[in-house]
């Protein structure tokens, strides 16, 4: 899907376009090359990607507030593209939304999971019994992703909006605001995917053997891999499958689970200076259209 982000657009602006377009294009153009050209995910990638989206969203929340824009969108109101539009701005807007519970909701298990492990009552027992509820919750979590994740698919791919009036004005705004959907959508999906981690086995009878092979996984995962919360979920596993060492353990848990809340902060932070973007950019089409 990224390397289709770049085709298509209009390659000719007017001779003097307006410097909220040259905004938006730059904007947009940096976060195409981004998407394009990432091969691993992280967290502070993540964080340097949602600024990108505040900026270009902020490019766009003021654009429709141009009169000229407010022109074109009256005129073309009935237009199909039009409606498609508004649609892509609820799949925005409920795909962030998406994002911001899942991770609310690991955070709020994460908090609760640390308050267990610094009183440590009832010891290994009740810390092991607290991870299993984490874990648990962490399923739902994955399924809630994943059932947004399948509404999506094919979303992103569809063509470029296609106004029957051609003037250059029309299809410019069109053809800008279709990508700004396009790569909004495409970071969004990917910040899904890294919240939810890779899945994992449904077994739930486990072997020593299989328990020995999943701590050396763990381990190796916990070294290499740069998503904090795989590696939460891989040293959570690793606690509950372990047959000793557990009170070691705690404090490497108790750090885990502390740049988790740390991703998780900044994530929520700017997924939710975003939905506002969103549902404002949202009122201001309804407004022109319903006037």
């Amino acid at each position: 899907m990224a390397a289709t982000l770049h085709q298509d657009r209009p390659k000719s602006l007017p001779s003097t376009p307006h410097p909220l377009i040259l905004q938006c294009n730059q904007h947009l153009g940096n976060l195409e090359a981004s998407v394009a050209t990432s091969t691993s995910s992280s967290s502070s990638l993540f964080s340097r990607k949602l600024t990108g989206l505040l900026a270009l969203h902020d490019c766009v929340e003021k654009l429709v507030l141009l009169p000229l824009t407010q022109q074109v969108i009256v005129k073309e109101g009935q237009e199909k593209w039009v409606d498609e539009l508004l649609d892509g701005s609820l799949r925005l807007l409920d795909t962030c939304a998406v994002a911001k519970d899942a991770l609310l909701h690991t955070k709020e298990c994460a908090r609760e999971l640390q308050s267990i492990i610094r009183r440590k009552r009832g010891g290994e027992i009740e810390v092991t019994a607290e991870i299993k509820k984490f874990l648990a919750s962490r399923k739902v979590v994955k399924k809630a992703i994943l059932k947004a994740l399948g509404n999506l698919k094919g979303t992103s791919k569809r063509g470029k909006f296609s106004p029957s009036n051609k003037d250059h004005q029309t299809v410019t705004l069109a053809s800008m605001l279709k990508d700004v959907e396009v790569v909004t959508l495409s970071i969004l999906e990917s910040m899904l995917n890294f919240i939810s981690g890779p899945a994992q086995s449904r077994s739930s009878n486990w072997s020593l053997v299989s328990k020995l092979m999943l701590n050396k996984n763990i381990s190796c995962r916990q070294e290499q891999d740069p998503n904090e919360f795989t590696k939460v979920d891989a040293a959570l596993q690793s606690f509950v499958f372990h047959v000793a060492g557990k009170s070691d353990n705690m404090n490497h848990l108790q750090n885990q689970l502390e740049n988790l809340e740390s991703v998780i902060q900044d994530f929520v932070e700017g997924l939710e200076t975003l939905f506002k973007r969103f549902i404002k950019v949202r009122v201001s089409l309804l407004n022109i259209l319903n006037h």
